[in-house]
């Protein structure tokens, strides 16, 4: 039969079929993928958040990925691939940045992360976003790598942990740092800081900041934190930014501390992974696939 008429009497009997045949191959709507904007509670505040929400009836499990700092790479095609292969992903703005009401410090985004894996959990939440509050999983660049190692570490309930470059925001300050040297290292960490941009955030100063990180030196510190991070599976992904010394100083802590589910992967990159994204993102969505199903 000429291609002519077969397209022809294809349209035909697809006429013929009749809106209710129509009706049953459309997708059922209330099961598409969506996007859905969300205010987080934190502390006196309103975390402005999205949650991708994968197509299907679910319950979807769910990754919550932190952004780093100031934010300005904030790996939302991560989230559209992660989406993709069937998560939902849940990505907001700290206090005090990008819009969010509040004062940024990085205390508040280590309680804001908490604030938001609390959120998720919600039975009325997971409900209505379809996702199973039993498989979170934490993803955090930069900054949001020190926070999910914060989170991660602090709620034993989470599948896993992954960090992507991460900031080690204690790791470079020397231990029992004397109090004369103190001045010396604030303006170091604050000179450093101010390189990064602060103009996105909002109620605080690179010197605020950078006394934050001393006032917490003694508990921030990746290696402290790798045995409470051995009982999930844990990747870490570096670049050539400076902090894969860290990152896989972490990593090999944790495998030494019984985490037999430890991966690693290092690529030449800058550290917004600015000519690797699709490698990144590759990554990303297999180690999760890899993670078991609860």
């Amino acid at each position: 039969m000429p291609r002519f008429f077969a397209l022809r009497w294809s349209l035909v009997l697809l006429a013929c079929a009749g809106p209710q045949m129509l009706a049953q191959a459309a997708p059922d709507k209330a099961a598409r993928a969506a996007l859905e904007t969300v205010l987080i509670p934190s502390a006196s505040v309103q975390l402005n958040g999205l949650v991708y929400v994968a197509a299907g009836a679910g319950p979807h499990p769910a990754v919550v990925l932190l952004h780093g700092f100031p934010g300005n790479e904030r790996n939302l095609d991560l989230a559209q691939e992660i989406r993709r292969a069937g998560w939902d992903v849940l990505y907001f703005n700290y206090r005090g940045s990008w819009g969010t009401h509040g004062d940024f410090s990085f205390t508040h985004g280590v309680e804001d992360t908490a604030a938001a894996i609390a959120y998720l959990k919600q039975p009325a939440v997971a409900k209505k976003l379809r996702l199973d509050p039993a498989r979170i999983v934490l993803i955090g660049h930069s900054v949001g790598g020190f926070n999910a190692v914060m989170a991660g570490s602090a709620d034993a309930s989470l599948q896993a942990v992954a960090i992507i470059s991460a900031a080690d925001m204690a790791g470079r300050i020397p231990q029992h740092l004397p109090k004369f040297a103190e001045g010396i290292a604030r303006k170091k960490i604050a000179d450093a800081l101010v390189t990064q941009g602060l103009e996105p955030l909002n109620g605080c100063t690179a010197e605020s900041l950078a006394q934050d990180m001393l006032d917490h030196a003694a508990v921030w510190r990746f290696a402290d934190h790798a045995k409470a991070l051995a009982s999930r599976p844990f990747l870490a992904i570096t670049s050539d930014d400076g902090n894969a010394q860290s990152n896989n100083e972490l990593a090999e802590a944790i495998r030494k501390d019984g985490d037999a589910n430890v991966a690693m992967l290092h690529l030449a990159t800058d550290h917004s992974y600015s000519d690797k994204r699709l490698e990144l993102a590759t990554a990303v969505v297999d180690w999760l696939k890899s993670l078991p199903a609860k």
